[in-house]
């Protein structure tokens, strides 16, 4: 069931639908070309939201397309407060549950997606192996389904919240010319992020969504807090959490925290961190600086997130028919490939496979050693022939999932422990 548009706050949508009726019921395409150039406005991070991605879009859509990148908990709030600011947004799943229960998104027509039948089973079912650990808290496929209720679910049906597309996992980078490496899955851990040798070289992604699991994870990883369960963090729970960083904040042990890709990469080129929360792209910029960088793969699992593609509850007519096909061009090859060089997974990757070397294909989904340097997103070397990625292929990463970028039931109680956790 779609949710319902509040047409007293957007009386222009009227006019909007009109004109977009006729081309609508004209063609059952799974999606309609404008006759005329349209602007596509695309809210998102900085983590897709880029420049290659926009020219491309351009060149093989015919429009023009404006990104407003922006840290992940700005985007959020825009979003949420004003969905006619936006066409299309791009985030992460956690982002769901607000935007959903605010009114700023729409049902998306699982039908008119060329290439739905083609996303793989993470996003579907949670589990890309069918011996994969699902992960705590908000697997995609928990809040991918509009249900008869108008709910988010995992029963199957025509509408969905999102278009299931960029995903990963995540976890925390470190510098090995001052942390000596450690052993995927043995011996890197979360607890590095709390332990008092990098004290005052440590930082922490800014967002409450994302942030809160990479320190959760790693208190319990040092045995200073014991979570009954890490998806879905009681108050109780956090407030012995939070008593704790706080402390270690007063102390000097966190250096700062970023809220853009760009700025991590910065702390860490800087030799402000040794040791932070990242993103697969910093990673890769930072080695296609010459920066040692390791990504790594704790012994107790991944941070895990997957991309959302959402659209504003604004966009009615010959917008809702660009957005349409914006969304389908991400499945469509090009951008699958061209994401895969920062360390990113598509939903449908076999598309994408074609467009990229083999050689590429072996190292970043594979998990196989590179037989020659690949380059990044930026054109400058990430990755030098012989390596082997971090956590190995698209399956055994995916397999080892601790916990989803989640938005809890004490999301409120949250935000209010970590704004202080950060001001302290």
């Amino acid at each position: 069931m779609s949710q319902p548009i509040d047409i007293n706050k957007r009386q222009t949508l009227s006019t909007l639908a009109k004109a977009g009726a006729a081309t609508c019921l004209a063609a059952k395409a799974p999606y309609v070309f404008a006759r005329k150039k349209h602007t596509l406005r695309v809210l998102g991070t900085h983590v897709t939201l880029q420049e290659p991605l926009r020219q491309q879009a351009m060149k093989d859509l015919g429009i023009d397309v404006v990104f407003e990148p922006k840290g992940s908990a700005a985007v959020l709030q825009k979003a949420s407060l004003y969905p006619e600011a936006f066409d299309l947004y791009e985030q992460w799943s956690n982002s769901i549950n607000v935007l959903w229960r605010s009114g700023s998104i729409q049902a998306i027509d699982k039908n008119r997606i060329t290439h739905w039948n083609e996303i793989n089973d993470l996003s579907k079912t949670g589990r890309v192996t069918p011996n994969a650990k699902i992960g705590a808290g908000d697997a995609p496929h928990k809040i991918l389904y509009i249900q008869d209720d108008g709910e988010l679910g995992s029963q199957e049906s025509d509408e969905v919240s999102f278009l299931p597309y960029v995903h990963n996992v995540d976890s925390f980078g470190y510098n090995t010319q001052v942390i000596e490496k450690g052993v995927p899955y043995e011996t890197e851990s979360w607890g590095w992020l709390l332990d008092e040798a990098y004290a005052g070289k440590v930082a922490i992604v800014n967002a409450p969504t994302i942030g809160i699991f990479d320190l959760a994870l790693a208190a319990q990883a040092r045995g200073l807090v014991k979570f009954k369960d890490i998806g879905s963090i009681t108050k109780n729970e956090m407030d012995q959490l939070f008593n704790l960083l706080i402390k270690m904040k007063k102390k000097g042990h966190f250096s700062g925290f970023w809220t853009s890709v760009p700025e991590s990469v910065d702390f860490m080129a800087s030799g402000r961190v040794v040791i932070e929360s990242m993103f697969s792209p910093g990673v890769s910029s930072l080695n296609g600086k010459g920066i040692p960088v390791v990504y790594a793969a704790p012994k107790e699992g991944y941070r895990a997130w997957h991309g959302v593609m959402c659209l504003s509850s604004a966009t009615q007519g010959a917008a809702k028919d660009v957005a349409y096909e914006y969304m389908n061009w991400w499945l469509s090859g090009w951008p699958g490939a061209f994401i895969a060089r920062q360390g990113y997974y598509i939903s449908n990757a076999q598309r994408s496979k074609p467009l990229l070397e083999p050689a590429e294909w072996d190292y970043w989904y594979a998990g196989k050693p590179a037989t020659k340097d690949l380059t990044g997103t930026d054109g400058n070397v990430s990755v030098r022939k012989g390596d082997v990625r971090t956590g190995g292929s698209y399956e055994q990463r995916f397999g080892n999932v601790a916990v989803w970028n989640t938005v809890m039931p004490t999301y409120d109680y949250s935000l209010q422990k970590w704004y202080e956790f950060v001001s302290a």
